[in-house]
């Protein structure tokens, strides 16, 4: 004879979908072992350098693309009455304006090089320090 928590007994099996997800909120709170700690160091050391680069020339291309577009709005529309400056000079600052835009916007790239190279340079000793205990 069965015990009577043995009949009224339920059980259920997840989908293999929601088995990765249980499996990866486990992780979350499981301990974790020294190796994998300095693993996430290094992928987060990694991904540091090309974030910071990307952040800061996003930021010049997007000022300088505006600032491009302000100096051709200025040549091109009717805006230099707002400003109540003549037509020619408008089309001179938007000119001005506009070259300067595209000056900053030209820079994005080679600022992102510039600030890739300077944090691996900086970050250098310590990813291969990390890469060379993983590896042994």
């Amino acid at each position: 004879m069965q015990n009577s928590n043995e009949q009224n007994r339920f059980s259920y099996t997840y989908s293999a979908k929601e088995q990765a997800e249980l499996k990866k909120i486990r992780e979350k709170y499981a301990p974790q072992s020294e190796e994998e700690d300095k693993m996430a160091r290094l992928r987060r050391l990694d991904a540091s350098v090309a974030r910071t680069a990307q952040s800061v020339a996003l930021v010049f291309g997007v000022l300088g693309t505006l600032i491009l577009g302000s100096g051709m709005s200025l040549c091109m529309t009717d805006l230099f009455a707002a400003f109540g400056i003549g037509k020619n000079t408008a089309f001179v600052v938007g000119i001005a304006v506009g070259v300067v835009g595209g000056i900053l916007a030209s820079l994005a790239y080679p600022i992102y090089n510039a600030i890739v190279r300077h944090k691996r340079k900086k970050l250098a000793p310590e990813i291969l320090r990390l890469a060379d205990e993983l590896m042994k």
